[in-house]
């Protein structure tokens, strides 16, 4: 017998990524909600579920009292369907972005604390056994101090569908993991930021597809962002291509492949001698949205908070929307989360 069940709202392109998690995870899933009911029974019959088809979340919710709801709906649909389903008395785990302004993403984490319960963010790319790597090496201060840190991000990536009319494409549907990585793997929080935003020549996208980002971070450190996704040719991973750098010594991400790092050492002679760092075991188990339930299902068993709730992930969202206002503004502006 399951020991949760939930119900999935959006039956686009992310559930096919979803539901397969959440049925290794023996979720039961009693109603699939979509807008287009087609599209929801389309699910329903590919992963061959007992579940409903409902274009109606309020019914579902009332119906079926889930322990919490999954929305992978389209970003501007994120306030309504979390805010509903925490009303109802459900924790709501939810794709990226958290929403589609800081507004309501800050109407959407007042209303997790008004009625007491979770919501969480699932940024998948923290639950991936190299970005933990990088994460754990720098902020146990293996490079020494943290002065700087930059990370490189182009990809022709030619979408259909609702990315290619988003004004802001890069920076609020991609940007948004490298900018939570950043946070994640700094152990750093952002504090300003100067940017600019632009579409290059043969874009495909009607709004701007690429960005150069200069944020200051907490204790000084200087974090840059530089990307485009319509980039095409020599790309980089989707993660990113991350240049870490302290002052002892530097540490290298790119292309998904194992981080490298030097250490300086012996006396300065121009510059110094080099001695490669030493690269712990990856260890992270739960990848990606398994990584994501599986610290839902530790709030639900022991009330231990992930690490994208709700408070936490914001100051991601923040950086987003702080750089497209700096690049409106042509001016640097502060970070500004609750």
């Amino acid at each position: 017998m399951a020991d949760f069940r939930a119900i999935v709202v959006g039956a686009g392109g992310i559930s096919g990524w979803w539901f397969p998690t959440l049925l290794a995870e023996q979720v039961e899933i009693p109603a699939v909600v979509d807008l287009n009911l087609s599209a929801a029974q389309a699910r329903i019959d590919e992963f061959s579920l007992s579940a409903e088809a409902s274009a109606d979340l309020g019914a579902m919710l009332k119906k079926h009292q889930p322990d919490f709801v999954v929305d992978l709906t389209v970003p501007e649909a994120h306030c309504a369907v979390t805010c509903q389903a925490l009303k109802a008395g459900c924790h709501v785990i939810g794709e990226k972005p958290m929403a589609a302004s800081m507004a309501e993403a800050r109407r959407m984490v007042r209303t997790a604390e008004e009625t007491g319960k979770l919501y969480m963010v699932s940024q998948s790319r923290r639950w991936d056994p190299k970005t933990e790597l990088v994460s754990r090496i720098v902020t146990a201060g293996k490079l020494g101090t943290l002065g700087l840190f930059n990370c490189d991000f182009y990809i022709g990536a030619h979408f259909t569908g609702f990315r290619n009319e988003m004004p802001s494409v890069l920076l609020l549907d991609m940007a948004i993991h490298h900018l939570d990585l950043a946070r994640y793997m700094s152990g750093t929080d952002p504090v300003a930021v100067y940017a600019q935003e632009f579409n290059p020549p043969g874009s495909w996208t009607k709004g701007d597809a690429a960005a150069s980002c200069i944020f200051e971070m907490t204790n000084g450190v200087i974090f840059t962002y530089r990307g485009s996704w319509v980039a095409e040719g020599c790309q980089t991973s989707w993660n990113g291509d991350w240049h870490f750098v302290g002052d002892r010594g530097s540490l290298v991400y790119e292309h998904d492949q194992t981080p490298q790092g030097e250490l300086a050492t012996g006396a300065v002679n121009f510059v110094r001698r080099l001695k490669p760092l030493p690269i712990p075991a990856e260890r992270l188990k739960h990848l990606g949205p398994h990584g994501a339930l599986s610290e839902l299902f530790k709030y639900l068993r022991g009330g231990k908070v992930p690490q994208t709730e709700g408070h936490d992930n914001i100051k991601s969202l923040a950086m987003v929307f702080a750089a497209i206002q700096s690049s409106k503004q042509k001016k640097r502006v502060p970070v500004r989360a609750l």
